[in-house]
């Protein structure tokens, strides 16, 4: 980020002050969100030399998110300088919060959550915005209305569960064979379970490889 810089002293501390917030606002930006900024004042005894070229600004590499940041703001000249400008931000995006009561091992559908704008600084475990973030897991615990859903609330996901019924599919002599049987375990995609084939009762083991569809293993 860039910007030309005033002769006086007072004009040269808003332009380093509306850089470093103009940067933060370009970083944090996304659709459906706001930025918000709280104003705070750079220290009064603070003197800078005007800046001849136009002002540079960056964020630290691998900031994390949070309610304060510091952006460097630098006068790009030989004689030139570089001040750290603290930033207290709010970041404002739309979030998944329970509707009502959730137990454990609930799957979470469009009834039981609705969207709220949230400062997410503030939400350092992070936050789920869609249900397809969500698709195939069930809650680790139970939770009350009004609780922002977050990713370590939710079990891991699971494509196939123990109990479904299932498409197995094996390959024999080069011919794809197709069967129905019950999953005796539950897993993601390329997790390997226990399988029950239907016609012949034998356990066989297989791999995950879609919802309701596994691969039997030799």
């Amino acid at each position: 980020m860039a910007t030309s810089f005033s002769a006086n002293a007072s004009d040269i501390a808003t332009d380093v002050r509306a850089v470093a917030e103009q940067t933060v606002r370009t970083q944090y930006a996304q659709a459906g969100g706001r930025v918000v900024i709280v104003p705070e004042q750079l220290n009064s005894r603070l003197r800078l030399a005007a800046c001849p070229q136009a002002l540079q600004a960056r964020l630290p590499a691998g900031q994390q998110l949070s309610s304060r940041v510091a952006v460097s703001v630098s006068c790009p000249t030989s004689a030139g300088w570089t001040i750290r400008v603290p930033i207290q931000l709010q970041i404002y995006r739309q979030v998944l919060v329970t509707t009502r009561p959730l137990a454990r091992g609930d799957s979470v559908g469009l009834g039981d959550v609705h969207s709220e704008e949230r400062d997410i600084t503030r939400l350092g475990y992070g936050y789920v915005d869609n249900l397809d973030q969500v698709a195939g897991r069930s809650l680790a615990r139970p939770l009350s209305p009004g609780t922002v859903l977050q990713p370590g609330q939710l079990n891991g996901r699971e494509m196939v569960r123990a109990g479904d019924q299932v498409e197995l599919i094996a390959q024999l002599d080069g011919i794809e064979v197709r069967t129905t049987g019950q999953a005796l375990d539950g897993g993601d995609t390329g997790t390997r379970l226990r399988v029950r084939n239907g016609h012949s009762g034998q356990i066989v083991p297989g791999i995950v490889l879609a919802a309701g569809e596994v691969k039997a293993l030799p």
